[in-house]
């Protein structure tokens, strides 16, 4: 330290009084000076890597130091870290690498305790849900016997703008559907119990939300309207040598359609592609290909080719493929992520369908000739990401048996989920007739959606559509509109909702997710890289004995990497991983520890594997700069943040 007695020279004065001060703010206890080594967020208590943050209220002001004049302002409810703490004020960073950049009030901020926000799934197939001022008034109306009428009272009243303060409803759904990945919003929980849904007794969450969009609305465009609601549909075909005869049932049911919709406005805005599929050419050189587009999705006046690729399809293969199942996964996976559904100048396709159309099951992702390793349910949520609903329409002829058509139902319709509802169709005996008539009902069906949205009525009833085809409609078209008018989450400070649809708990109504950096999510994806790299290395009882030693030695590496928000201190393998504690999920690297792991080889073979398919579906996302939002201005690239579903945590 300098001493103030030894400053000689030609500034020998002025230094005195700046270490003089120096020296004075010091003893004084000067916020700025006492946490000026502070280069991290401070950590939550018990905790490594994580830090403390806080949401800013409406109307929050910044000062470079307390008690001074403020100079600035801040969005509502930025996530900010916490630096530094005095009585009623918290000094503030919107970033973990680059230190503090001012004071906030106490009073102008809400703690936030887990990175967790909530996101609306659409509503089709349920009704609109309620924000309630407290616990208590949430559960009243769900333990009401009149729940249904009470909704249906508020829902009314919500639309007249008469609700009573006595109900306790301070916001309500909006209609259209937000997608939180095209236009993310923060609500985040800020609080949540654990109950049971009192219409069945099933596990439920109760939450305490805040909300408030990150962006301004945007006005429709010049033009817009529902008239422009169109679909892209795209076929994925099994071409093996069995799938002849129901291609050639495909082409005349698609023929037929496209002969009536011929010069109709409504034809014009309904398009096709088409992706072929058969199996791995390397195991049966005759197959030519695994997966081949054979008419990409654009938009087109005349539809005579979409006819004549359909009939070019009924050219099967020659060959036999290596097994039973085929790969259709691969199929559906080019079908959705190589269609340009935002097709030419910026005017992406409203309604996005695959239809996936096979006799047999899909490749598992240990087969060997398999060429992807993620499964269908990783597969179904990329493809809700991209607003791309699966269909399947599945031939079950003889030739599979009765096992082979229910494990391979049981994985078609992890893959058809979207948005709450099923679009598995499964076809009994392989009937030709049965399947000309399925592929007439589903196409109708999207059609259909266009004339709803043009106000016209529809060729086929309620009834003849399903509940299911009825609530995807809705949803493309409330996703649609969602868009169109900029509609966005309720401006609400605070406020409490059931996970579940309060009438019906088989449906979701909030998704919870977890708010996540790319440099979180790089971690994440590292941290599995390495576990399987590692757990493929040791296949024996004693190499599972020696896996957790090794794990240690990877995490102290990786914790290096002041990037990498890395906890050393943990017995289980996703503890490392300090921000997936506390919430609301249940981690399988959470619950594995050191007596898991070396108890089962299949235990160990099931990690493995569920790690590979996350890894992979990591990997596209951070690859994906459509999915990652800045939360301020000048935010370094690693902190970019996601809004990720609970599924698809480690």
């Amino acid at each position: 330290m300098i001493s103030a007695n030894k400053v000689v020279g030609k500034h020998g004065v002025f230094m005195r009084i700046l270490v003089a001060t120096t020296l004075a703010m010091s003893l004084l206890g000067w916020p700025q000076m006492a946490q000026a080594q502070q280069t991290r967020p401070l950590l939550v208590d018990g905790r490594q890597t994580v830090y403390q943050r806080v949401l800013t209220r409406p109307g929050a002001l910044s000062y470079q130091i307390p008690n001074a004049e403020a100079d600035g302002g801040f969005p509502t409810f930025q996530p900010l870290y916490i630096y530094g703490v005095q009585p009623d004020w918290y000094q503030i960073g919107p970033s973990i690498s680059q230190g503090p950049t001012a004071w906030v009030k106490q009073s102008d901020v809400v703690l936030w305790k887990q990175n967790i926000v909530a996101a609306f799934t659409n509503s089709a197939g349920r009704k609109r849900q309620f924000l309630f001022s407290s616990q208590e008034k949430l559960r009243a109306l769900m333990e009401h016997e009149g729940l249904r009428d009470m909704q249906a009272k508020l829902i009314a009243e919500e639309a007249a703008g008469l609700i009573p303060e006595s109900s306790g409803v301070i916001a309500v759904e909006p209609e259209e559907y937000v997608d939180i990945v095209d236009q993310l919003y923060i609500m985040p929980i800020l609080d949540f119990t654990q109950d049971l849904h009192p219409l069945n007794y099933e596990e439920n969450l109760l939450l305490k939300l805040a909300s408030v969009p990150l962006h301004s609305a945007t006005a429709p465009g010049p033009g817009s309207g529902s008239d422009d609601f169109d679909a892209g549909i795209v076929f994925v075909f099994d071409t093996t040598r069995s799938m002849e005869p129901f291609i050639a049932r495909t082409q005349t049911a698609v023929e037929r359609i496209i002969r009536d919709l011929q010069d109709t406005e409504i034809g014009r805005r309904v398009q096709f592609g088409v992706v072929a599929f058969r199996d791995n050419p390397e195991a049966a050189p005759g197959l030519e290909y695994r997966t081949r587009t054979l008419l990409p999705l654009v938009r087109r006046v005349d539809q005579t080719p979409v006819i004549a690729t359909i009939r070019a399809a009924t050219r099967v293969a020659d060959v036999n493929s290596p097994g039973f199942n085929e790969d259709s996964l691969a199929g559906v996976e080019d079908a959705v992520e190589l269609t340009n559904w935002d097709a030419e100048a910026g005017d992406p396709f409203d309604a996005r369908i695959v239809i996936l159309i096979t006799d047999a099951g899909p490749k598992d992702i240990r087969d060997p000739n398999a060429r992807s390793v993620i499964g269908p349910a990783e597969l179904q949520r990329a493809a809700q990401l991209k607003n791309v609903a699966v269909m399947t329409l599945h031939l079950q002829t003889g030739a599979g048996g009765a096992a082979q058509h229910a494990w391979a139902e049981g994985q078609y319709r992890l893959l058809s989920q979207y948005h709450g509802s099923n679009l598995y169709f499964g076809i009994p005996d392989g009937s030709p007739a049965q399947f000309e008539q399925a592929v007439t009902r589903l196409v109708t069906a999207m059609i259909d959606n266009i004339r709803i949205a043009r106000n016209e009525a529809p060729t086929l009833d309620v009834e003849e559509t399903g509940e299911d085809l009825v609530n995807l409609g809705l949803a493309m078209r409330l996703a649609y509109l969602g868009q169109l008018r900029g509609t966005q989450a309720p401006d609400v400070i605070e406020g409490w909702a059931s996970g579940k649809a309060v009438e019906d708990p088989s449906r979701e109504a909030i998704e919870p997710r977890l708010l996540v950096t790319k440099n979180e999510m790089a971690t994440m994806a590292d941290l599995l890289d390495r576990l399987l790299t590692l757990g493929e290395q040791g296949r024996s009882d004693a190499d599972a004995s020696s896996f957790f030693t090794q794990v240690r030695d990877v995490v102290g590496q990786m914790a290096q990497n002041p990037d990498r928000l890395i906890n050393t201190d943990s017995d289980t393998l996703g503890g490392a991983l300090e921000f997936l504690e506390d919430l609301p999920y249940v981690s399988q690297l959470l619950l594995t520890n050191e007596a898991r792991w070396v108890s089962s080889a299949m235990v160990r073979r099931n990690l493995l594997d569920g790690m590979r398919q996350k890894l992979v579906q990591h990997r596209k996302w951070l690859h994906d700069p459509s999915v990652w939002t800045a939360l301020y201005d000048g935010a370094p690239d690693g902190e970019y943040v996601f809004a990720m579903p609970f599924q698809a945590l480690p």
